[in-house]
């Protein structure tokens, strides 16, 4: 919950009130870690007012006690955060459509806001695409497709053998979900910033330039990756991190700390 802070004379930029449009911050739940509702109460307590999207990675949320899901998304809530179910979408449509179904109306009663859809490991075709996203928004909730260059890839998988996608396909998969009525595109960081000698930051940049910063948001979780965007696009970028990365992330998006350039010489004295 907002309230004073510690030394609040000294000068930053502050992020817009929620709910934002931009500065926009997701935080990944448990996948690497497990993250517990007592410690997320004291990470709320500290930097909810920076935190915008709670996600559930890899599905995870299917290996929670369902008590602990809610209270989990009621915690969330009650600091003014959305909840995701991060990208397990492409692993229930793999069981059929009444699977998917189910799925939607289990995130309605556990009180999710935002599905992710993604396809890095089964193929859908484009009218499917655009009756997914139809399906989410009848549903009542946010419909947040994943975008990827790299077939195959994502969630920490290793191993598996990848297939590499064009700039062209990401942009037609970015085009074709907002026409369906898309809330928010997540861009994967395989092959771009993830799993790569050199970052492709020129398609970083031409997505920027054809979607604007408001409509996508940029997987970051790695501290050169999430700087650079900030440094590059401004703190209106939004980016996705893990849990423990929220106050460095903040520092960088207010002015408080790690600038590009050194602040400068000063005089002290009267």
């Amino acid at each position: 919950m907002a309230g004073l802070k510690a030394f609040e004379f000294i000068e930053i930029e502050e992020l817009p009130p929620k709910p934002r449009r931009s500065h926009i911050t997701e935080i990944r739940g448990s996948y690497y870690t497990v993250v517990t509702p007592t410690y997320l109460r004291e990470l709320f307590d500290i930097a909810g007012e920076y935190i915008d999207i709670f996600k559930y990675a890899g599905g995870s949320m299917r290996l929670h006690p369902r008590r602990i899901v809610l209270e989990i998304n009621r915690m969330c809530h009650d600091y003014g955060i959305q909840v995701s179910t991060g990208g397990f979408t492409e692993k229930v449509l793999s069981q059929g459509v009444d699977a998917f179904e189910r799925y939607l109306e289990e995130a309605k009663s556990l009180e999710f806001d935002i599905v992710e859809v993604s396809s890095g490991f089964i193929e859908i075709d484009d009218r499917d695409k655009v009756e997914i996203v139809k399906a989410i928004k009848h549903s009542g909730l946010k419909p947040k497709p994943e975008v990827t260059l790299v077939k195959g890839a994502g969630g920490g998988v290793e191993g598996w053998r990848t297939e590499d996608l064009s700039h062209e396909h990401m942009v037609r998969d970015i085009e074709t979900y907002l026409s369906a009525g898309a809330w928010m595109i997540m861009v994967e960081s395989e092959g771009i910033t993830e799993g790569v000698d050199k970052w492709r930051t020129d398609i970083i940049e031409d997505l920027v330039r054809r979607f604007g910063v408001e409509r996508l948001m940029f997987e970051a979780a790695e501290r050169d990756v999430f700087r650079w965007y900030i440094y590059t696009f401004g703190p209106r970028v939004n980016l996705f991190i893990d849990h423990s990365q929220i106050l460095e992330l903040t520092a960088i998006r207010t002015g408080l700390w790690a600038p590009k350039e050194p602040w400068g010489k000063v005089r002290f004295g009267r």
